[in-house]
């Protein structure tokens, strides 16, 4: 799924994914690819999961083919 990162805490190493289905996703630095590091607004694409708390995000990446 594609989405569009609502900020990202580096001290915290969490932040929320806006999906492209409307919903918002938790991500933690644990989920992200090697070498990724994300920063609110950047475009990414990711696996939609159900959490104990809620909806995650995991194996995110940035989405290199983004035209934003």
């Amino acid at each position: 799924m594609k989405g569009k990162v609502k900020f990202f805490n580096d001290a915290k190493s969490f932040g929320f994914i806006a999906g492209e289905d409307g919903k918002e996703y938790f991500v933690h630095r644990s989920a992200l690819k090697e070498g990724v590091h994300l920063r609110d607004d950047d475009a990414v694409t990711f696996d939609p999961e159900q959490g104990d708390r809620g909806l995650k995000a995991v194996n995110v990446a940035l989405d290199n083919e983004s035209s934003e």
